[in-house]
C-alpha cells in the first residue's frame, strides 16, 4: 500500500535554509524519485537530473534508511524540499578539506591524470591540481631541456598511484584545490635545512635542467636550484650527474646554490 506522504508532514515544519545539509529516512520511492521524511523540516525529494545523478547509490536504499541530502529548492510544485545527494557529498568533502588544511593533515590521494604542469589527483572524492613544482625529488620528471612534451611523459607514469599530499590551497567557491607533495614532508626538510649555511659546499645529483637553471637533490630530501648564471658556460649538466656545489643563498625555505 503506498504511503500518504501528505498525512506524514507535521503540523509544525520548521522550513530549511537553501545550501543546508539536512538528513532523513527513506519513506517511498519511485522509478526516478525518492522521498525523505525530514522530520520538522518537512518531506523532502530527490527526482530529476538530481536522481539520476545519484542514481547507483539511491536504488540501494530501503525504506527507513537515512541518507545525508543537500537542499536545493525549498518547495515544489507539489510542497516538498527538493534534494540532492551529490551536493551534499561535495559539501561534506569541502568541509573534510578544508579541516585537514587547517590542521596540516597528511592525506591520501589517487593519481587520476597527468599533464606538462603535474597532476591530477582525487582526494576526499574531489579532484585537485598538484603541480610539479610541488612534487617530491623522487617524483619529479627527471627531463634534460625541460621539454614539456617530456615531461608529461614523465607524469604519465605516476598515474594510478595513491601519493600522500597536504592541502597547499582551496577555494570551494571556485572549486580550485591546490596539492603538495612537498609539504608532507616540511618538517623534516626545514630541519635539515637549519644544518645549513651560506658558503656550504654540498654534493648531489642534478634532479632536473630547465631553461633557467637546475635542480640539484642532496641529503636525502633537500634539493636547491643552481640559476643559470652559476653554471659556468662550458659545463653541460645532464640529469643523473654528479656534482659538488657551494650554497649562495638560503631564503623563503628555498636553497640557492653555484658552480662557480
Amino acid at each position: 500500500m503506498p504511503v500518504n506522504l501528505k498525512k506524514i508532514k507535521s503540523d509544525l515544519v520548521i522550513p530549511p535554509k537553501i545550501g543546508e545539509i539536512v538528513q532523513g529516512a527513506v519513506i517511498n520511492r519511485g522509478k526516478s524519485s525518492v522521498f525523505l521524511d525530514l522530520g520538522p523540516k518537512g518531506i523532502g525529494i530527490i527526482f530529476g537530473k538530481e536522481f539520476f545523478d545519484a542514481k547507483s547509490t539511491l536504488k540501494e536504499l530501503n525504506a527507513g534508511d537515512k541518507i545525508t541530502a543537500k537542499v536545493v529548492d525549498l518547495e515544489t510544485e507539489n510542497g516538498y524540499r527538493e534534494l540532492s545527494l551529490m551536493g551534499a557529498s561535495q559539501e561534506m568533502a569541502w568541509k573534510e578539506l578544508i579541516e585537514a588544511k587547517e590542521n596540516e593533515e597528511i592525506v591520501e590521494s589517487k593519481v587520476k591524470s597527468a599533464n606538462r604542469g603535474g597532476l591530477i589527483c582525487q582526494v576526499k572524492g574531489m579532484d585537485g591540481f598538484l603541480p610539479a613544482s610541488q612534487l617530491l625529488p623522487e617524483h619529479y620528471p627527471k627531463v634534460e631541456d625541460g621539454d614539456p612534451l617530456k615531461i608529461a611523459g614523465e607524469l604519465q607514469k605516476i598515474v594510478g598511484q595513491d601519493i600522500k599530499v597536504r592541502i597547499f590551497d582551496l577555494n570551494p567557491a571556485e572549486n580550485k584545490l591546490i596539492l603538495s607533495e612537498k609539504a608532507t614532508k616540511k618538517e623534516k626538510i626545514a630541519e635539515k635545512m637549519m644544518s645549513y649555511k651560506q658558503g656550504d659546499e654540498v654534493k648531489g645529483e642534478i634532479s632536473g635542467v630547465t631553461s633557467f637553471g637546475a635542480f640539484l637533490s642532496f641529503d636525502e630530501g633537500l634539493e636547491g636550484l643552481i640559476p643559470g648564471s652559476e653554471i659556468p658556460e662550458e659545463k653541460a649538466l645532464k640529469i643523473g650527474q654528479k656534482v659538488k656545489a657551494k650554497i649562495t643563498e638560503i631564503a623563503n625555505n628555498r636553497i640557492y646554490l653555484s658552480l662557480k
